[in-house]
């Protein structure tokens, strides 16, 4: 099981068990006769609004980023203190309504009951469904096949953990050996370290390829793991596997060096004693993301319609000033490689790389309009892209989307450039605000790190701080002309 159906399977459980919870609070409040009331409430309704409500109320603590592996113990006291606050929130929905109607005060401590059967429900279900996973998962049901990259002690250990624990879910198809490298000798005990023969196996599970046939080996195998477990002198080679997964749905995990770990370099997860570090983490939490999208669309929303009158005149004045269409279309790269056609006004000549071919704009093009000076300068010919924030492309804050020709060139040149594409691209982003336009492999070198501070800093906050910071450069008129 993956884990978005995981998070489907999770949610439907909590589904089933916030009605249960209701339903036994209903039988409880009004059937059992042990309390007065004066009218009998509705059962569907309140019921389904609650569902609703719950469901919303823990997407947005956090409560669907569990996975079979956390902590049981963790997950419930985030499910206890999640489902604590939204009680509160209905505590003093209810007082409010006491105070209009006058109510007796007993419906505001009951609310206290109803929040004791919540939680058991909630947590006998979430318990239940663990436990069902790890059965089947011992019994090797729903195994995603995995393939550990290196050929060490490190990566034996690392396989023997997984042949121990089939709970981890994974079934370990092969290992892949380092590029460039040769076969060493396989360990029948990766502890001590006493080698036997020499085949291309450890433990019937044989080298199926070199590093630079990961592409080739994850479609083939339907790979949904890469366990990397290379040895501390093969650090370069990280970084070929992170190139070569880039735009693959697979997961990243890496046993780290012992100096990362106690020097807090590593945010360090285990595999039953194992340490790993997930090299593709929750990048946001569920309400960051939700609420980066809310943003995202009341935002470009507000401004496509308020700014009707500017994308009149500017177009007016693009068809004045030269020759083709008002909207520029071009293909760019975006989230896990998708490609997708961004929206811009104008700037150029229609025929400005009939010659040159791709290349970058620099600063004082003349193959820029009279009408593009003004837009780029301002910005202004970004406006229509925020269409592509509506529909989902691009995001308002983000790295800015490259075309595919320059992507396939600079990543060769640059290490970690598809790390770019972990999340949306972006309108504006933190490498615009403090650098200029690229005109040279040095611009994006340094861009890149600006964009992979963002990415590993990803919050709510930093956005808006970006937003402030681009709409003071436009006010200043400090774009690229």
């Amino acid at each position: 099981m993956n884990r978005r159906s995981e998070t489907a399977l999770t949610l439907a459980v909590d589904a089933i068990m916030i009605q249960a919870a209701f339903a036994l609070y209903y039988l409880v409040r009004i059937r059992s006769g042990w309390l007065a009331y004066a009218i009998e409430p509705e059962l569907m309704l309140p019921n389904l609004v609650l569902c609703a409500f719950w469901i919303l109320w823990m997407f947005f603590f956090g409560l669907y980023g569990f996975s079979r592996l956390d902590s049981r113990f963790n997950e419930l006291v985030a499910l206890f203190r999640s489902t604590g606050f939204g009680v509160l929130l209905l505590f003093f929905l209810i007082f409010i309504d006491d105070q209009s109607v006058q109510s007796s005060s007993n419906s505001r401590l009951l609310i206290v009951g109803y929040w004791a059967i919540l939680v058991g429900m909630l947590s006998l279900g979430r318990l239940t469904m663990r436990y069902v996973q790890k059965r089947l998962l011992a019994s090797g049901i729903g195994l995603q096949n995995a393939l550990i990259v290196g050929w060490s002690k490190q990566a034996f250990h690392l396989c023997d953990t997984v042949l121990k624990f089939p709970v981890l879910g994974h079934r370990v198809v092969g290992f892949v050996r380092p590029s460039g490298g040769t076969a060493r000798p396989a360990y029948q005990n990766a502890v001590t370290g006493r080698p036997a023969s020499n085949p291309p196996s450890y433990k019937s599970i044989p080298q199926v390829g070199v590093t630079a046939e990961l592409p080739r080996l994850i479609e083939q195998h339907h790979i949904a793991e890469i366990l990397v477990g290379l040895e501390s002198s093969q650090h370069n080679q990280l970084l070929e596997v992170l190139r070569l997964c880039e735009g693959k749905n697979v997961g990243l995990k890496i046993m780290p060096d012992l100096y990362d770990i106690v020097s807090g370099q590593a945010r360090i997860s285990s595999l039953y004693g194992t340490p790993l570090m997930d090299l593709r983490p929750q990048l946001l939490k569920p309400w960051e993301a939700a609420a980066k999208r809310l943003l995202d669309i009341l935002v470009a929303g507000l401004l496509v319609l308020m700014g009707l009158p500017v994308w009149i005149f500017a177009s007016l004045m693009i068809k004045m000033d030269s020759k083709g269409p008002v909207f520029y279309r071009q293909e760019r790269v975006g989230k896990d490689g998708v490609r997708f056609k961004v929206l811009k006004f104008r700037s150029m000549r229609t025929v400005a790389e009939r010659q040159s071919g791709p290349v970058w704009a620099g600063k004082d093009d003349p193959r820029v309009t009279r009408m593009g000076r003004i837009l780029r300068k301002t910005h202004l010919d970004e406006i229509p892209q925020f269409w592509n924030v509506l529909v989902g492309d691009m995001s308002l804050v983000g790295p800015r989307p490259e075309r595919p020709y320059f992507v396939e060139r600079l990543s060769k040149e640059i290490p970690m450039y598809r790390h770019r594409h972990q999340v949306k691209p972006g309108i504006t982003g933190w490498a615009q605000i403090k650098h200029k336009y690229d005109e040279s492999i040095d611009d994006v070198r340094a861009k890149v790190r600006f964009d992979l501070f963002y990415i590993e800093n990803m919050s709510w906050r930093l956005d808006l701080i970006i937003l402030f910071n681009t709409f003071y450069v436009m006010l200043r008129g400090k774009g690229h002309t």
